[in-house]
């Protein structure tokens, strides 16, 4: 999808997770993205601009970033704002789109504020009904670090294709899902065969490196590895 810069404005926000915030944006006539893609925002008056992923799915009527809160001058001003902030979207771009061959899993490796194209993707799966078998390994150091993660639950009611394996690394008493890093005994327990999906990995850049040595180790192919690291989240 073509690339166009656009105006927006402010539509609200709200928290997703502890130390991080969603924003919403009216979706600019004509635009189109991709679940899984990124845009570029920038705010008149501040010098530095964010590239986001969009985590809304393509159908849904507004764009939504959702980012963790650091102090920087973007995201102070992010904060601080009342709706119809008028802002300025340079975007669709990135190619962490869904694989079209349905006969391959797809799995999403997500750490932390990474889970954004993934949270679009698993969206827009369950909206149109896609055949691809999908596994999200969904990583936080605690549950209410995890954005999304009720709703991401919820989605496998809805898409019988999809399912979330969540782990945490600092879990609470009486936690029942998987604790630690995802590794390769991780995928080997969740994964009946982990060379036959396409793998797409976001996360810190920390994160995404592991990822994708990981994989390299596994024996799978570079081609069918998909990442974004969040530099500066």
């Amino acid at each position: 999808m073509e690339s166009v810069t656009t105006d927006s404005r402010l539509l609200g926000h709200e928290t997703v997770a502890e130390g991080t915030m969603a924003f919403h944006f009216a979706k600019p006539p004509g635009f189109r993205h991709e679940a899984g893609q990124n845009a570029l925002f920038r705010i008149a008056g501040v010098e530095e601009s964010r590239t986001f992923s969009i985590a809304s799915a393509p159908h849904e009527p507004q764009l939504t970033i959702a980012t963790r809160m650091r102090d920087s001058a973007f995201k102070r001003k992010l904060r601080s704002a009342e709706p119809g902030l008028e802002v300025e979207i340079d975007g669709p771009a990135g190619v962490m789109v869904l694989h079209e061959d349905v006969a391959r899993p797809a799995v999403f490796l997500a750490g932390g504020i990474g889970i954004t194209p993934f949270i679009s993707m698993a969206r827009d799966a369950a909206q149109r009904r896609l055949p691809h078998l999908i596994v999200l390994f969904y990583a936080n150091r605690r549950p209410q670090d995890g954005a999304y993660l009720d709703e991401l639950r919820a989605l496998e009611r809805r898409n019988p294709s999809y399912r979330m394996v969540a782990t945490l690394s600092d879990p609470p008493a009486g936690w029942k899902g998987e604790t630690g890093f995802i590794d390769k005994a991780m995928l080997a327990r969740h994964l009946a065969d982990p060379l036959k999906p396409v793998y797409y990995f976001a996360g810190p850049p920390a994160m995404a490196m592991a990822m994708q040595s990981m994989l390299g180790e596994l024996g799978v192919a570079e081609a069918d590895m998909r990442s974004e690291e969040f530099y500066g989240y």
